[in-house]
């Protein structure tokens, strides 16, 4: 077991970690003595720290786009997740699966609405447990094929359904895809570039997620006038234009670094790693360094992990990191979400008319786009931490507007009921969703990151299901009937998820996976995280890194105030 010293510099108030690291314990590498190794890695580490946004994006300009082009997997999700939403206010839908209620009009019911919103979680609990399985084993390429693959033939199935038990057989199959993607292209994507573009290309995916609801929502409102099964059916056939382009950029695609190290096939990290960077730089050994950084984390956490199985994620400090895992995901629900992903069905209910409410809904997924856009820049100047509690408190103040809002019968209401939902998609994008995406990438230990975020994700589909049973009730005139005043209730989750991160939820802008590691180790408290200065170099007689000299608190500053470019 590694052991590390945490030292405080009490003219200053800073604290120091440092790793007592028995340097034999690396072994050779690449002719590399352990001693030569260890220098190397810290070569690549200061490298990473002192990387600017634009160098980075010139230099791995290969990577970023890898990174982006595979995380359009998360598209096709984000488009079902709102279109089977939509299809309860479609006429053409409702028509072919639904009843008469007890107003005399025809809808569907709400325990169908449940089943046919939860049947594509149900099947991505079975999807994440297959990539938490396949991805350590195989690699992050293959299973994505595989998923891809899987895909391409189950879309038949919704397609062509005759029933909506039929429907939701399907959903269920094409969720066990979309389970694979939501943690494979998130922890691919964190993996293959330097710290500096990590928050750039976790809230890409985020922003896929996005367009793909975008995508739905153009695709409902353009086929809201075309006649019998085909107005629902043709949502679901645009599906298949992702499968088999995507499964071919897979196959091109290089395997993580990280992934084929911590699965021993060396030749495969270097080969990954030379094929990330821009073709004009022709260095090889900044290449070495990065492979030697690489394997002095993989051992340090060899060293802090018995094993890596899921019991893992629960013992010791791994415990820490899976709870702030499923608690960020949760809280992407938890915080308002769940209305959003009923937009339409609540915004007729709050006096909308059909057209109206699509259009409206239309508008307000534009958001999406708009927010993660914007969130790159706020995340590149200030911490995930900061935006994540910053946006749970602007759309807690929204909600209680909105049930307030709920009310009050007019017609003025419902515009302002509206026009929060916008504003509430906007802020929402420009914080908590794409925010997200890094903090629950970044802080699970690399052996376990897979599987972290396969339980945060399991945690976060599971409060789907809750949502997904409850919301439609809330919403509908044949069930609870509570309209936009159910705003209310999802303002007090989204006030107790605002809690939570004010004590638990660390800062982990600009650090380096290695750091990352000894912070959790030495059990560092969420608000010190940011101030805590690491040196996860040292080794034998743990020495204190001068916190507190003007060169290292210039540096420092230097970091905490780079320019996006």
């Amino acid at each position: 077991m590694v052991k590390h010293t945490l030292q405080d510099d009490h003219d200053h108030d800073t604290p120091v970690i440092v790793p007592n690291l028995d340097v034999t314990t690396l072994g050779g590498f690449e002719g590399k003595n352990p001693e030569q190794m260890l220098a190397a890695a810290q070569e690549a580490d200061r490298v990473d720290h002192e990387l600017t946004i634009r160098q980075a994006l010139r230099k791995y300009k290969v990577a970023v786009f890898w990174a982006m082009l595979l995380s359009c997997a998360l598209i096709m999700e984000g488009y079902d997740v709102v279109v089977i939403g939509s299809f309860y206010g479609q006429p053409q839908f409702i028509e072919r699966f639904g009843s008469v209620g007890s107003d005399g009009k025809m809808a569907i019911q709400a325990k169908w609405q449940t089943s046919l919103s939860n049947a594509s979680v149900c099947g991505q609990l079975i999807g994440l447990a297959i990539n938490g399985f396949c991805q350590d084993r195989f690699g992050c390429r293959k299973t994505y094929i595989v998923g891809m693959c899987w895909m391409a033939c189950v879309i038949f199935i919704p397609v062509f359904s005759t029933s909506i038990g039929m429907l939701i057989a399907g959903e269920v199959l094409c969720g066990t895809a979309w389970g694979m993607f939501q943690t494979l292209s998130t922890a691919y994507a964190c993996e293959i570039v330097p710290t500096c573009l990590r928050p750039l290309v976790t809230g890409w995916v985020c922003m896929c997620w996005g367009a793909g609801i975008i995508l739905s929502s153009g695709v409902v409102r353009a086929v809201l006038n075309v006649q019998g099964d085909l107005g629902w059916k043709l949502p679901f056939m645009l599906q298949w234009v992702w499968p088999v382009p995507l499964a071919i950029a897979a196959y091109l695609a290089p395997e993580s670094p990280w992934n084929a190290i911590r699965r021993g096939n060396y030749a495969e990290a270097r080969k990954s790693l030379l094929r990330l960077r821009a073709s004009d730089v022709h260095d090889e050994v900044p290449v070495d360094n990065t492979m030697a950084y690489m394997v002095h984390v993989t051992r340090l956490e060899e060293a802090e992990t018995a094993g890596a199985g899921y019991a893992e994620c629960f013992r010791g400090t791994n415990r820490r990191r899976t709870e702030i895992n499923c608690v960020v995901w949760a809280a992407q629900i938890l915080c308002g979400n769940a209305i959003l992903g009923y937009a339409v069905v609540f915004l007729q209910k709050a006096g909308f008319g059909v057209t109206a409410s699509f259009n409206l809904n239309l508008i307000t997924n534009c958001q999406y786009l708009v927010g993660g856009v914007a969130c790159w820049f706020l995340m590149a100047r200030y911490g995930r931490a900061t935006l994540y509690m910053v946006g749970l408190a602007a759309m807690c103040i929204c909600l209680i507007i909105t049930g307030g809002l709920g009310c009050i019968n007019s017609n003025s209401a419902s515009t302002g009921v509206g026009v929060l939902l916008v504003i509430q998609t906007l802020i929402n994008m420009t914080t908590v969703g794409p925010v997200c995406y890094p903090i629950v990438a970044e802080t699970p230990s690399g052996r376990l990151r897979a599987k972290t975020i396969t339980i945060g994700r399991i945690v976060y589909n599971i409060t789907g299901i809750v949502t997904n049973s409850i919301t439609p009730r809330m919403i509908s005139s044949t069930s609870w009937n509570w309209g936009a005043k159910c705003a209310f209730f999802y303002a007090g989750t989204n006030l107790l998820c605002l809690v939570w991160c004010w004590f638990r939820l660390p800062e982990v802008k600009e650090r380096t996976f290695g750091e990352i590691d000894l912070l959790f180790e030495n059990r560092v408290p969420a608000r010190k995280f940011r101030s805590t200065v690491v040196d996860q170099f040292a080794h034998g007689d743990a020495i204190a890194l001068p916190a507190a000299t003007p060169d290292l608190e210039e540096k420092k500053e230097s970091v905490e105030h780079k320019e996006f470019i």
